[in-house]
């Protein structure tokens, strides 16, 4: 039988013997194994997301971030918001670790977007949150310029609610980071001059500004330079800070050499490319320049194109300037020109319809004075 003889088909099992299992347990094992691996391959792939997802989600980052200061904060929040949540659902898809990594990086640059949303909508508390929480996902993914960007943003934040020295702690932080190019390291050193400027230190602040209008070599990151946008500070956002430090250290001149130059640029231009929002804040400041030189003609008609603005589109940064320059139309000797009275009953209003207070948030505080 089997071609075998009967003693030694009737014998005990020899251990280690192949021929030990039936072919009908043979079978049942192949079959079992072939179920388990096939099993297995669908959970891998079922977790696996198509490349082409996760470049739409960069995409998007990108296109937000891009179109970020033509668009009313709320419209931005809101697309944010969502983009977020799209992220975090296909993040919970995979279990590839460069696609974890990749979707991690864009929900943390979304994050430090809504955290500039906030800012703009006078919600300083939020976007402090925000900001830390995209300085965390930085932490997560070693992604250098996004957590120098992030450090930056606290740094703007705290200086933007009275607490300069605690901004100074953030932009030292913000510095140490290795991989950040020359534009990511140009805002850094416009928050830090601004920061000095709330601290009365007029030699470290323009010393921070001239490491700005000299960088050295010129170097590139992923962040600043390739999704650009909002995280670019290019050179009319750059010459608008500088404009609020020298106002700051009560530097008409310098205040006024720096507006001009954003009007310049801006003007230079074709008007798809301008930002409506840095000329708006840059033409406040001029104006708040122009008063401290006591030249309340020229304020007023410097200030006459800010009111195209949309309302939905005045920032908390514009509204916290025009409060400013309404103060000063109240000092002497402007403040009992009828002039004066004029230009300060139209500035209320043109703060009272913007965006931070329709939001119900309260105007940022000392950013100027």
């Amino acid at each position: 039988m089997f071609d075998r003889p009967i003693a030694e088909l009737l014998a005990a099992p020899r251990e280690g013997d192949p021929t030990a299992l039936s072919r009908q347990d043979l079978e049942r094992e192949l079959a079992m194994t072939a179920r388990e691996a096939s099993d297995h391959a669908a959970s891998v792939a079922s977790a696996f997301l198509s490349d082409l997802s996760i470049d739409q989600v960069e995409e998007d980052v990108r296109r937000l971030a891009r179109t970020y200061n033509n668009r009313p904060p709320f419209d931005v929040l809101r697309e944010a918001r969502q983009l977020r949540t799209d992220a975090e659902s296909l993040l919970d898809r995979t279990h590839i670790p460069e696609q974890k990594q990749q979707l991690l990086i864009a929900i943390g640059q979304t994050t430090a977007l809504l955290a500039m949303t906030a800012f703009d909508l006078g919600a300083l508390g939020e976007a402090t949150r925000l900001a830390r929480s995209a300085g965390m996902y930085a932490e997560v993914t070693r992604f250098n310029p996004l957590a120098a960007f992030a450090a930056g943003t606290l740094g703007m934040l705290a200086y933007w609610e009275g607490r300069p020295s605690e901004a100074i702690r953030h932009i030292r932080q913000a510095q140490s980071f290795s991989g950040v190019g020359t534009a990511g390291r140009a805002r850094i050193a416009a928050i830090e001059a601004r920061a000095y400027g709330h601290l009365g230190d007029r030699q470290r602040a323009a010393a921070a500004v001239e490491r700005v209008l000299d960088p050295g070599a010129v170097e590139r990151d992923d962040l600043h330079d390739e999704v650009a946008g909002e995280f670019l500070h290019g050179p009319a956002r750059l010459a608008r800070s500088h404009g609020s430090t020298f106002l700051r250290l009560r530097d008409g001149a310098g205040a006024e050499q720096h507006t001009r130059y954003v009007l310049e640029l801006q003007a230079e231009l074709p008007d798809a490319q301008r930002i409506p929002r840095i000329e708006a804040e840059a033409r406040v400041d001029l104006a708040a320049a122009l008063i401290l030189g006591r030249e309340l003609d020229e304020a007023a008609e410097v200030l006459k194109p800010i009111a195209a603005l949309a309302p939905d589109r005045r920032a908390a940064g514009l509204v916290d300037r025009v409060v400013h320059v309404g103060r000063l139309l109240t000092t002497e000797p402007v403040g009992n020109s009828p002039l004066a009275g004029a230009i300060r009953e139209s500035l209320e209003e043109y703060t009272r319809v913007a965006a931070p207070r329709q939001f119900g948030t309260s105007t940022v505080r000392l950013a100027i004075e």
